[in-house]
């Protein structure tokens, strides 16, 4: 697969080609300066991905990705810092037609540049595929495990489920990775504000969950926060797990509230899908639907099938939908999806 990369830093543009030619099915096609420059080398040498940097400054990267998606659509991977700024054009972004987004690493720390390599190298390869996907129906992205994969056990260990007094929907549990953050936002723009209420795993680094949330609040009936430990959830309500925490849904007497964890990683991720997944099967039992969105890897399969076994609904994104059919497919396979739809809205 070809690819452009584009960043006015020349420092980053050598990190991110020397990052991806370490890959035998990645060729680097050439590097640009700045979107003006991109333009002219995205006709010569016809990329297959770009990479593009969020903060230019001739012109941001969501004003660039706006043409490109006007003129020439392609798969585009946003390469972000951790600041607000970048977090709100990233989003933007995304909106706009972006497959998926990385932060840049901190340059003095090996294990930051090592994490952001695998990352991107993965992320390079699924973009393409979402572009393949027409003419290749079925084929999925090939990504290599990378470190210890812990479950859930790791942060919750399993407990018996919640028993229901009342089948009524009391919390909503969604989770989503790749391409999340529009089908989230898609789903919470169709729901009233009196709906049950909701929270939500999104793979997402810890400076742009509040953004998340500050966007959707702005599109959405419900009012979107980003959860804090101790929260009390409420109907009309809808909680954003912080980029930097697992969330977990806890019972406190007729209460649920949101609990943080900062333990380790789950699937690689926290948040993790899985750990809210266990934590509203335990605490909410048959009064939960859960919900998995596009999304790559499998984290939240397993804690699907526990809200599942415990009488909760269980609704996955379908195939055709998604912009990456990983957690969902996981979910199915494991038997743990009970409606599988095109617009989750419906039910």
């Amino acid at each position: 697969m070809r690819v452009l990369v584009i960043d006015d830093s020349a420092l980053v543009r050598k990190v991110v080609k020397t990052i991806l030619q370490q890959d035998p099915d990645i060729e680097v096609v050439g590097v640009a300066a700045d979107p003006y420059l991109a333009r002219e080398k995205i006709k010569l040498l016809q990329p297959d991905v770009l990479t593009l940097d969020v903060e230019m400054p001739r012109m941001d990267g969501a004003t660039f990705l706006r043409n490109i998606m006007r003129l020439r659509p392609m798969p585009v991977i946003m390469v972000s810092t951790h600041t607000t700024t970048s977090a709100d054009i990233t989003l933007e972004a995304l909106a706009l037609g972006a497959v998926d987004f990385v932060t840049k690493p901190h340059m003095t720390l090996q294990h930051s540049v090592s994490e952001f390599a695998e990352e991107l190298i993965a992320k390079v390869k699924v973009a393409a595929k979402v572009r393949l996907k027409a003419r290749e129906a079925g084929a999925s992205p090939a990504l290599k495990e990378i470190g210890p994969r812990l479950s859930a056990e790791a942060v919750l260990p399993r407990t018996p489920p919640r028993r229901a007094t009342q089948r009524v929907v009391r919390i909503i549990a969604i989770g989503a990775s790749t391409g999340g953050t529009e089908a989230i936002k898609d789903l919470l723009s169709s729901l009233p504000g009196d709906a049950p209420a909701t929270v939500i795993a999104q793979h997402i680094p810890e400076s742009f969950s509040e953004p998340f949330a500050r966007r959707l609040n702005g599109l959405c009936a419900l009012q979107v926060r980003e959860a804090h430990d101790g929260q009390e959830i409420l109907p009309g309500h809808a909680y954003v797990a912080p980029g930097s925490h697992h969330l977990m849904v806890v019972s406190e007497g007729s209460r649920l509230v949101c609990l943080l964890s900062d333990g380790p990683p789950v699937n690689r991720h926290r948040p993790s899908v899985d750990v809210l997944f266990r934590s509203v099967a335990q605490s909410v039992g048959a009064n939960a639907l859960g919900v998995i969105l596009t999304g790559m890897g499998s984290d939240g399969a397993q804690g699907l099938l526990e809200m599942r076994e415990a009488g909760a609904g269980t609704i996955a994104q379908d195939e055709e939908t998604s912009v990456v059919w990983g957690m969902p497919k996981e979910a199915v396979k494991l038997g743990g999806v009970h409606d599988l739809l095109r617009d989750p809205v419906e039910r």
